[in-house]
């Protein structure tokens, strides 16, 4: 099977494409019987995807998946709102706010949940524990899963840093370069900034672990005409879990070349993960904390309703997939 090997040039221009159909169409047309647009966030949270596509899961589950790649979970959910996409990805900070917005939205899957959030920051900076970002330019892709556990963590020491957004894409030039002194980002970029500071990497994570929650996301319309398709997709996924969660070579090589990741730092990233396609009794409590953060700094009005996410979540999909 063909590998998915996608450059950034090639992700942001699919992704400018998309946001110009959008526009322009107010919209984007049905996709095919049997077939589904999947907008699909280039980070490890969502293995399953490239690893269906790699070892034929999608064609054993008998769904056509047609890939479009998106730097964040945001613009998936305005590809998804927009009609550009069927399904699309999204952590459960940008799913709580896109809910509000969007009260069509359905969760009908969470594919994998990671705890790995944390800064990366420059020892050269005088930088060895959290209380030392203190005052610190720190680059982080606002209003993301990153910006939820910067935030939680700086408030955990007592201390204030200066959030500075910064797309994904220029997550390792802004440390290397030293036009800030710190990150917090996801996965691929997390292990990026690693790899590229070496020895100078220091890694600090807070005690309150952050448990994202990487969800497959639809609109309640598509969920009720698509419903044999999402359930296929869902199977496949399910399929995929296991190649994952075994870390076998296969697996993590389609993992790799769809992140950009090298194959000696797939190994150590996916095994951050927990793949388990799954629908969690936590998970709308979850999304309704992660509201209350955004409304708590701004990033949603501050009289927004905050909805009831357990009725957003659509199991029904994933009780009719087949277990992996």
């Amino acid at each position: 099977m063909r590998s998915i090997r996608y450059r950034l040039g090639a992700v942001l221009a699919a992704v400018f494409a998309l946001a110009a159909t959008v526009t322009a169409c107010g919209g984007g047309q049905a996709s095919a019987p049997g077939t589904l647009r999947l907008g699909w966030v280039v980070d490890p949270c969502w293995s399953q995807v490239p690893v269906a596509r790699d070892l034929g899961l999608f064609d054993k589950a008998g769904v056509r998946v047609e890939i479009l790649p998106f730097p964040t979970g945001a613009a998936a959910l305005e590809a998804l709102a927009g009609g550009a996409v069927d399904i699309a990805n999204g952590g459960d900070v940008p799913t709580a706010a896109a809910a509000i917005k969007n009260p069509a939205l359905r969760v009908v899957a969470d594919g994998a949940r990671w705890d790995g959030g944390r800064f990366v920051a420059r020892r050269s900076a005088g930088i060895d524990e959290i209380a030392d970002l203190a005052g610190r330019r720190i680059a982080v892709p606002l209003g993301s899963s990153a910006h939820f556990f910067a935030t939680r963590f700086l408030a955990e020491a007592g201390i204030t840093a200066e959030l500075v957004q910064t797309g994904p894409a220029e997550i390792v030039a802004a440390v290397s370069t030293g036009s800030v002194d710190a990150v917090a980002v996801f996965q691929p970029a997390l292990a990026k900034v690693v790899a590229a500071l070496g020895a100078d990497a220091v890694e600090l994570q807070g005690r309150d672990k952050y448990n994202q929650h990487s969800l497959y996301l639809a609109t309640a319309s598509t969920v009720e005409s698509k419903s044999a398709e999402i359930k296929a997709l869902l199977s496949a996924l399910r399929l995929a879990d296991a190649p994952l969660t075994n870390r076998e070579p296969a697996a993590l090589a389609a993992v790799a070349a769809a992140t950009g990741l090298e194959q000696g730092l797939i190994g150590g990233v996916a095994s951050e993960f927990e793949f388990r396609t799954e629908l969690g009794p936590e998970l709308a409590g979850d999304l309704a904390d992660r509201a209350r953060w955004a409304k708590s700094i701004g990033r949603i009005p501050v009289d927004a309703t905050i909805p009831d996410y357990g009725a957003l979540v659509a199991p029904g999909p994933l009780n009719g997939a087949a277990n992996g």
